[in-house]
């Protein structure tokens, strides 16, 4: 079993058509670094734009806290 992926915790479902960044970028494990990811359902800005809302998500605080 390998480790959760930005997607499968959040549970949106892009990885199905890669219409996220993270996806296509292979970054399912530190998605606060690309810009442009699908956070919700609105595109995010650069990583620097992004950090303050991602720093509020509850995958950003797992990955930060302890692996999952």
């Amino acid at each position: 079993m390998g480790k959760t992926m930005c997607w499968e915790f959040k549970n949106c479902n892009r990885e199905k058509d890669n219409s996220c960044p993270a996806v296509t970028e292979m970054a399912g494990r530190s998605c606060w670094l690309v810009a442009g990811t699908m956070c919700g359902s609105q595109v995010q800005g650069t990583a620097a734009q992004k950090l303050g809302n991602c720093r509020e998500c509850d995958f950003y605080k797992k990955i930060k806290g302890r692996e999952i």
